[in-house]
């Protein structure tokens, strides 16, 4: 019987931590390779020679396994590097970050995760920026933002989990905040600019936008994308010379360059992820069921009653 590998399975023999890599459903932001990924590594952390070996030792054996170091950089938790690859296998491109302890003898696989008796405190401040498209009643005791790219077909994917999580949830709402993977997505960009002058206009419009971009999402090519998203901006009830106009003017990239900015402040890197009053959740449908993530909204609902 042959054995299908995946990352899940490969980072298991590791025996350092299951939660290892983002989901292949999830569409992945690569990391920008930044200054810390050479050679020459700056004093206490590993150099891009050794985080090579490593990665050799561990997953040389595996010819369907190619890899590219893409940034070494100090953690968050002081004394340990942080060091992010991109995984390419047949399945797809994932996300692998490793934390190497201050001695460099010993790695940790996985999300870093906040500690302490609200761990999601700094993230809920930090969401106090959120400015997307509001889904939902204004005083909501949950805030659902999702992060989210009109391009990816995981988010596209995710739609009918998040239509029936709306329904099934009255008080929570959901704010769409624009986190376009323009690198590998090369209309995403657009769309999010999209998305923030309809949103500007007309909040209505702005959310029967975003579902027909995702119905006709395999007909929108970067030739077509202006002219096609035009015409689903005036289906959608919008202004079609205003929202044209707003796209054009440089405020509509600052926008948007500031909803990713703040994604990444919260460590976003891939689409679409969710913060639940400030807990991450990725892979809505997928890793993390339908099931999960509608419990994690009941608790935070029961959880602001008391």
């Amino acid at each position: 019987m042959s054995y299908r590998w995946n990352l899940s399975s490969i980072t298991s023999l590791m025996i350092i931590s299951a939660a290892a890599a983002t989901p292949v459903i999830a569409q992945t932001k690569p990391a920008s390779a930044g200054p810390a990924a050479t050679a020459n590594a700056p004093s206490g952390l590993p150099s891009e020679a050794t985080v090579d070996g490593f990665l050799k030792q561990m997953f040389g054996w595996n010819q369907d396994l190619t890899w590219k170091i893409a940034e070494i950089k100090p953690a968050e938790a002081q004394g340990f590097g942080e060091v992010t690859a991109l995984f390419n296998t047949p399945q797809g491109q994932q996300v692998f970050r490793v934390y190497v302890t201050p001695d460099q003898k010993f790695a940790l696989t996985g999300d870093m995760v906040p500690f302490g008796a609200d761990p999601f405190a700094a993230a809920r401040a930090d969401l106090k920026a959120a400015n997307g498209p509001v889904h939902g009643p204004a005083d909501a005791a949950v805030t659902i933002v999702e992060f989210g790219d009109l391009e990816c077909p995981a988010c596209k994917a995710a739609q009918a989990n998040i239509n029936k999580l709306l329904q099934d949830e009255p008080k929570a709402q959901l704010i769409f905040q624009n986190f376009p993977l323009e690198t590998i997505h090369k209309w995403s960009f657009l769309a999010a600019k999209y998305v923030d002058c309809i949103g500007r206009e007309n909040n209505d419009a702005v959310w029967k936008f975003i579902a027909t971009v995702y119905e006709h999402q395999g007909e929108i090519a970067p030739e077509n994308a202006d002219t096609m998203l035009k015409g689903y901006a005036k289906d959608a009830g919008a202004d079609p010379v205003a929202v044209t106009a707003c796209v054009a003017k440089p405020e509509a990239e600052k926008r948007v360059r500031e909803s990713l900015a703040l994604g990444t402040k919260l460590g976003v890197t891939s689409t679409p992820t969710f913060f639940i009053n400030g807990r991450k959740v990725a892979g809505f449908g997928n890793n993390t069921p339908y099931e999960v993530v509608k419990a994690m909204v009941d608790y935070s609902l029961n959880k602001a009653a008391k």
